[in-house]
């Protein structure tokens, strides 16, 4: 087991890439403390518990300083150490609608950007102590390119996690703590099947010729979490079947 006795916190663990990233730490021998706004996350603490794995629901809106503070104090308590955290909560930016409101830009940078400070700053605290921890920031291949059709606080949010990940690297690396970002392609659901004209031709511009799944980024965030990645911090790991590769 790649993570045997570790503890990890998974931001946004309750559905989607979140929630497969979860299941694999479990698998791979951690104890995951799922965090988020979304209750299904007791269902997949539970799902996960019945399965011989250990893990546990908290919620946490990772906009909120306090419920970050909450999630941490909850798991040192409760399993006594923190190892790992994947900052992986986010929103689209079709989530926002308007490209040009204030609130909707507001809204993007605060969940996408200011929710990895957060829970960067924080779990580091942990980490630091014990002198040793990897945190996983989930970006997007947003965080190297634009388009025009999408929204440009999801760019500029994604874009500041992938510098701010080098920026907490050299800040913690003395201390033994790795933080590296993750910038996925495109993948389901973002890209379902009611919008086949704009699927066709996000796989026709990615050279492997196929969307991304869950696992294929939660087995990077993997790669990262684990003891193999020992010497590896403040770099990104592109996992978008060859996207920015052209």
């Amino acid at each position: 087991m790649r993570l045997k006795d570790k503890v990890a916190i998974i931001s946004g663990g309750a559905h989607g890439m979140g929630e497969c990233e979860a299941r694999l730490f479990a698998r791979e021998g951690a104890a995951v403390v799922i965090a988020d706004v979304i209750n299904a996350g007791e269902a997949v603490a539970a799902d996960i518990s019945a399965s011989q794995g250990r893990a546990r629901f908290i919620r946490c809106d990772v906009t909120s300083e306090t419920d970050w503070k909450n999630v941490i104090a909850e798991t040192m308590r409760e399993f006594g150490r923190l190892d790992i955290l994947v900052n992986n909560a986010g929103i689209s930016g079709s989530a926002v609608g308007d490209h040009d409101d204030l609130a909707g830009w507001k809204k993007l940078l605060d969940i996408n950007a200011t929710g990895v400070f957060l829970g960067t700053k924080l779990a580091a605290v942990e980490m630091m102590k014990a002198g040793k921890g990897s945190i996983v920031n989930i970006s997007s291949i947003m965080g190297f390119v634009a388009s025009a059709e999408g929204h440009p606080g999801y760019s500029a949010s994604k874009g500041a996690v992938r510098l701010y990940t080098k920026a907490a690297a050299c800040r913690y690396g003395p201390h033994g703590v790795r933080v590296n970002s993750v910038h996925p392609g495109y993948l389901p659901p973002m890209l379902n099947a009611t919008n086949q004209g704009m699927r066709a031709s996000k796989i026709e511009a990615t050279p492997l010729r196929r969307l991304g799944e869950p696992i294929d980024v939660a087995n990077g965030v993997l790669f990262l979490a684990s003891d193999e990645a020992s010497f590896i911090t403040g770099t990104e790991l592109v996992i978008d079947g060859g996207f920015l590769a052209q």
